[in-house]
């Protein structure tokens, strides 16, 4: 039985929604350490103790499956107890995978290395879920700048990680680590502060009050009160997997491609890390656009990005400075879509339809991104990286087409948005 949460006024709930809204950005940051480093180690442990480089991506294929087979059921727990647990689960389940994954490297043994990459999957799927638990207090006018600021937040972590590498290998090794395991403890120190702000500050759970108020006619002026939209949801979820699957497609093929091409390791890292900011760092501005011209329109913007991206690397795919405007480019229609079709999926969902409907997006998301990083490959090898950007415009064009799909009431309700109270 979950806990009761008692209904509020409009004042107080804006604070409460505040406040949760800080206690998820910090958790995301917490989050996003763990993520980092595992991301960056993951590859060279599994390189070094198979001598393979051809399985150097499992930790992240392990990582994608764990998050998108955790992603329901933790979305189901949520549903049924709170967003407080939920959380609390996924991040339990990350720094027990922490910990796996120094076993697993202490007794060189890969099948518990994966099995362990895949829990912490957990905190990743927790970690996505944090996005949509910023929009249980919110209003119409602020969703999309809500989910936005703790999808920002994302950033602070995944730059803090790769960089905590080095110290953690130092003190991993003074106490006797195992090789490239040092990090980790960084890692767990990040997930344990992150279960506690969990327990201790994500109170009243932001789900459980939004449930409160509804039911006692007392959901604020501006809340979630929209009739159920199944058209528009599922537009919502084909688009956010649709580019997911884009953007991680053309971004796993991009270090290989400029490696083949005599780009240096340096040129490589800051594409990358040009790239990521570009998925996180204007993250509230696409979220604002989103409340200000509505959710599809924002969703169209992030395709129009995401094409741009596709189109400068087919046509410089020999250029590294044209790879890395590309690799920028394909970032900022990542965040366009994920953040405008994560609330369009929100408010065009019933309540009791809400949290599964997140759950099986994130879901879907995940998977969509592992078959894409896996094609991406043969795409690779058959027709280059120009081809392969050609190929994902066709992902491009069918969340294009399939837009009028979530028109119905979508323009009314940008327009309430744009006229409504300040």
């Amino acid at each position: 039985m979950s806990e009761a949460e008692p209904a509020t006024d409009d004042t107080v709930r804006d604070g409460i929604r505040r406040r949760s809204l800080a206690v998820l950005s910090l958790g995301q940051v917490l989050g996003g350490i763990g993520f980092g480093s595992t991301i960056s180690l993951g590859a060279v442990i599994i390189e070094r103790l198979t001598g393979d480089d051809a399985l150097a991506g499992l930790p992240t294929a392990a990582v994608t499956l764990g998050a998108a087979l955790l992603a329901v059921p933790l979305a189901s727990f949520a549903a049924r107890s709170g967003r407080r647990p939920a959380l609390t689960l996924g991040m339990v389940l990350a720094l027990a995978g922490v910990v796996l994954v120094v076993s697993g490297a202490a007794l060189a043994s890969v099948p518990l290395l994966l099995f362990a990459f895949a829990m912490i999957g957990g905190g990743q799927a927790a970690n996505l879920q944090s996005r949509f638990a910023a929009t249980d207090l919110a209003t119409d006018r602020t969703r999309g700048r809500d989910l936005s600021i703790v999808v920002w937040a994302t950033t602070v972590g995944a730059v803090l990680g790769p960089n905590l590498v080095g110290p953690g290998e130092s003190v991993g090794g003074a106490i006797g680590m195992p090789p490239l395991t040092g990090p980790y403890l960084f890692t767990a120190v990040a997930q344990i502060m992150a279960i506690v702000l969990y327990l201790a500050a994500l109170r009243p759970d932001p789900l459980l009050l939004a449930r409160a108020d509804a039911a006692r006619g007392r959901a604020g002026r501006e809340a979630i009160a929209h009739p159920d939209r199944p058209r528009a949801a599922r537009y919502a979820v084909a688009a956010i997997a649709g580019s997911h699957g884009v953007m991680v497609s053309v971004m796993a093929m991009t270090p290989l491609h400029l490696v083949h091409h005599g780009a240096e390791l340096s040129v490589v890292g800051l594409t990358i890390s040009l790239h990521i900011a570009g998925m996180y760092a204007l993250s509230p501005v696409f979220g604002l656009i989103a409340d200000r011209l509505g959710r599809v329109a924002t969703i169209l913007v992030g395709q129009a990005l995401l094409g741009l991206s596709l189109v400068v690397a087919a046509f410089g795919a020999e250029s590294a400075p044209a790879v890395t405007v590309s690799l920028v480019l394909l970032g900022l229609g990542w965040s366009a879509a994920t953040v405008a079709g994560s609330a369009l999926l929100t408010e065009a969902s019933s309540p009791d339809r809400r949290t599964a409907r997140q759950g099986r997006s994130d879901a879907a998301m995940n998977v969509v991104g592992a078959a894409g990083a896996a094609g991406a490959g043969v795409a690779l090898g058959l027709v280059g990286y120009a081809g392969l950007a050609v190929a994902a415009l066709a992902i491009v064009a069918v969340v294009v087409l399939a837009s009028p799909l979530a028109r119905d009431g979508e323009g009314r309700e940008a327009e309430s948005v744009r006229s409504g109270p300040s």
